[in-house]
């Protein structure tokens, strides 16, 4: 017991007396996180090709969202879930039996917490730029500006404090705002349902190279007219030709990995979120309902407004290629201007939720991988962090780089999943140093998850395209860490604390 690290000798099991139904935490919570109107809002759009992922018609989609969700539900949530129910015992600590008592210190446990700060600039930064839109009556928003600053700054102080309160009041919080996006949902595609029986994907694809068209011929004569007073200026405002509609197994792959991409850190995050479950049923019922039913719902209608819209195409309003496939841009023709915009402002508000998670699931990692440091000083250094990213706008330029790190967690749960079924459906218990099964198995899952998010941001074409990466980040790191395992390449257990 000497050799444990104090993070995880003074770590405590949240006692039963202290734990709550499946709907009282665990689903609320993850429904804050999957009705978030930054996720659904741009699944449509989703590839940046004409027709977006409704290019094949209606089914392809609903069915990527429909696997996409039970993907997340039962291989990124439901082992990390059950660990922290049958523990009571953070993420942080759990992970120690993959990584190792010393690497858990870094994966996942600091890792995870300063990935949420991140999280909460960039939510902090979209919600303020929308509250910004509706306030200022413009449609584009200069970031930075005073307005901005300040509802950037408010909001990410009050998220920051909801987190440090504890689960329980994430929760409470959780209960009540994802009704609002449910409602906004539900709103839409009441004005749009009417439209799905005369809804042509070729259509869509026509409109999207008509609309492009448009822009090309608009930024020509813009280039025409600066090119004596800024040559370079003018040729970079020239818009980028989306690629061409993708095919049916195309969109499926895609969307089922923007799906688990967006989801796999907070998968990871179920150790946290259930450890204050009763038993395996809360575990399951509260997944099946806050990610799988919560993903359907939220991605399955946005896609349907989407079509239902072009399917009425006199209540179209005017467009460009970068909002063409989104809902919220789309519903001013529907439902009116004012009606439009308190709808934003209302999507803006239920987005604090996610906000409170972000900052709890951060809590979490530094009290316990830093336990003797206060975590109102260290959230309180990460929430000033979130707000410099936000009102600067820097958060939204670093959105391209959450796809290699949500990648990276894919492999993080495919290891965890096989130190669960080696243990036999128990914790293992932390092992000494770093555990090489673990750290191979996340590295190589980590290159595999990664390879395409890099090459994209760089601009070139990746050596190796791979399909729905962040789920062959978690194949390679659940078979991997087996065969490791299997070959003698795990740390030996160290023995807990008798009051763990």
């Amino acid at each position: 017991m000497a050799s444990l690290p104090n993070y995880i000798a003074s770590a405590r099991a949240v006692p039963q007396a202290n734990r709550a139904p499946w709907y009282k935490n665990v689903a609320q919570t993850y429904a804050g996180v999957m009705l978030w109107y930054v996720f659904w809002r741009g699944l449509a759009g989703a590839g940046g090709t004409f027709g977006g992922t409704l290019a094949a018609g209606i089914w392809v989609p609903l069915l990527a969202v429909l696997v996409g969700g039970l993907i997340c539900h039962f291989l990124f949530y439901v082992v990390p879930g059950l660990l922290g129910m049958r523990t009571g015992l953070p993420l942080y600590v759990v992970g120690t039996s993959t990584y190792g008592a010393q690497g858990g210190l870094i994966m996942p446990g600091l890792l995870m917490g300063v990935l949420q700060f991140g999280w909460l600039g960039v939510n902090a930064c979209m919600v303020a730029e929308v509250l910004c839109r509706c306030f200022q009556g413009t449609g584009t928003v200069v970031v930075p500006n005073p307005l901005h600053a300040a509802l950037a700054a408010v909001f990410a102080a009050a998220a920051a404090f909801m987190g440090l309160k504890g689960i329980q009041y994430v929760a409470r919080v959780a209960s009540f705002f994802p009704v609002i996006p449910i409602v906004v949902l539900l709103i839409l595609f009441a004005s749009t349902v009417g439209g799905l029986g005369k809804f042509k994907p070729a259509d869509l694809v026509v409109d999207g190279r008509h609309t492009f068209t448009q822009m090309e011929q608009q930024a020509m004569q813009a280039k025409t007219a600066a090119v004596k007073a800024d040559a370079a200026a003018a040729e970079s405002a020239m818009p980028k030709r989306p690629g061409e509609p993708m095919s049916s197994s195309a969109i499926l792959l895609l969307l089922v990995a923007v799906i688990v991409g967006f989801f796999a850190t907070a998968g990871a995050a179920g150790t946290d979120i259930s450890m204050t479950s009763r038993n395996a049923k809360d575990v399951q019922c509260g997944g099946l309902t806050g990610i799988a039913l919560a993903t359907l719902f939220a991605g399955g209608l946005s896609v349907l407004i989407v079509a239902g819209a072009y399917g009425t195409p006199d209540k179209l309003p005017a467009r460009d290629l970068s909002n063409y496939l989104d809902p919220l841009h789309l519903m001013s023709g529907f439902v009116g201007d004012t009606a439009a915009k308190a709808i934003l402002i209302l999507l803006a508000i239920s987005a604090f939720p996610g906000g409170c998670f972000s900052a709890f699931i951060a809590a979490n990692s530094f009290r316990t991988t830093m336990p003797k440091v206060n975590p109102f000083l260290s959230v309180g250094i990460g929430t000033l962090v979130s707000i410099l990213l936000a009102v600067t706008g820097w958060a939204m330029q670093v959105i391209p780089f959450f796809g290699i790190i949500g990648a990276s967690f894919g492999p993080v749960c495919g290891a965890m999943v096989a130190d669960y079924l080696l243990s036999r459906g128990k914790w293992a218990g932390p092992r000494a140093g770093f555990n090489p099964a673990g750290w191979i198995s996340w590295a190589t899952g980590f290159v595999v998850g990664a390879l395409d998010p890099v090459f994209n941001i760089l601009g070139r074409e990746p050596p190796v395209h791979i399909p729905c990466a962040p789920v062959a980040a978690f194949i390679v790191g659940f078979v991997l860490y087996l065969v490791l395992a299997k070959i003698g390449l795990e740390s030996k257990t160290l023995e807990m604390p008798a009051n763990t």
